[in-house]
């Protein structure tokens, strides 16, 4: 009756379940440090087409506890978890599409988490729009998304918002923020297409929100989002052209959990000339640190560690743009 009761109030399809499997047993295993456990008691629930079960199977294999990390596995269960209409597999799902450079694909999703107040969507959605990435250029909605998921405390929004006001010109800025305000009263009526009291589980994920706790359901990681910088394009022809930048606008790369792909950033026979290099790109690898792996003669340059292949090679754009050497290196 209860499961019953449950999968009426989320609109979900009534399947039969293996004998012993259990989202809520997963979650109190998980709780207790015994991933292996929960993966085993949300692998048949997820099989058989539970939306919860899904969305946790996809956060184990995104932060590689119970199973090893695997972005696409993980993208693939975020995906049919949000086709059922979970919130929060819904903002996953979009955010991995970008990460993984599937950029027309994350727009829709991305555009659907904004408009919940997402604020890491807005992050993203809001640089997108900013850079002409993969979108129409759209200046004053740009400003007014990014207004928003600072106003919701993202250090990287506010941060990224410092930069755009080197960009645009004070009437597109204008528009902005009164774009901001008006989507301010609609982010407070959003109402989530999922009811909140189910028992599955949210562990933290890749947030800047500081004040959440990990709750009966998944939620992304600890680390604060990361930047890498991106080459300007010009603006539209109906635009005014903004002065030229201080420094290049930069985008956001969401990530989860500390993966094992690194970078490599040269080879020195002096070690002091890699603790220089480092100094020179460190404010573009942000969240990372490095490492002075020492073999042959030479000093090799390392950072990371990064939790996929597209964001290893997204930190190696942006180490490129500040002159130096980058490689990615496999796990």
């Amino acid at each position: 009756m209860r499961r019953l009761a449950m999968a009426m109030a989320f609109g979900a399809t009534l399947v039969a379940l293996p004998a012993g499997a259990d989202v809520k047993a997963g979650v109190d295993a998980w709780a207790k440090g015994d991933f292996n456990r929960a993966v085993e008691e949300w692998r048949g629930p997820a099989v058989a087409g539970d939306a919860d079960a899904q969305f946790n199977m996809a956060q184990a294999y995104k932060l590689g506890r119970g199973v090893p990390v695997d972005p696409a596995l993980a993208e693939s269960w975020f995906r049919k978890a949000a086709m059922q209409g979970h919130v929060q597999a819904e903002d996953n799902y979009g955010l991995a599409l970008f990460q993984s450079d599937k950029k027309a694909e994350a727009v829709p999703w991305l555009e659907k988490s904004a408009a919940r107040f997402e604020p890491r969507a807005q992050l993203v959605l809001g640089t997108m729009l900013f850079n002409g990435d993969g979108v129409k250029r759209d200046y004053p909605r740009a400003y007014a998304l990014m207004a928003r998921a600072s106003a919701a405390g993202l250090q990287s929004a506010s941060a990224t918002l410092a930069q755009m006001d080197q960009y645009i010109t004070p009437a597109d800025r204008e528009r902005g923020v009164t774009l901001a305000r008006q989507y301010e009263p609609q982010s407070r009526a959003v109402v989530p297409s999922r009811a909140s009291g189910r028992e599955s589980m949210r562990v933290a994920q890749a947030s800047e929100r500081a004040t959440e706790r990990p709750v009966p359901r998944v939620e992304a990681g600890t680390k604060p989002v990361r930047t890498t910088a991106l080459a300007t394009t010009r603006p539209a022809r109906d635009m005014v052209a903004p002065p030229p930048p201080k420094r290049p606008l930069a985008t956001p790369i969401v990530a989860a959990a500390a993966g094992k792909w690194r970078v490599q950033l040269g080879a020195f026979r002096d070690r002091a000339n890699a603790e220089s290099l480092w100094k020179q790109v460190a404010g573009r690898l942000r969240g990372v640190s490095p490492s002075y792996v020492q073999g042959g003669g030479v000093t090799r340059l390392q950072a990371g560690s990064y939790v996929s292949r597209a964001a290893a090679e997204t930190a190696c754009g942006s180490a490129k743009a500040a002159g130096a050497a980058c490689v990615v290196l496999a796990p």
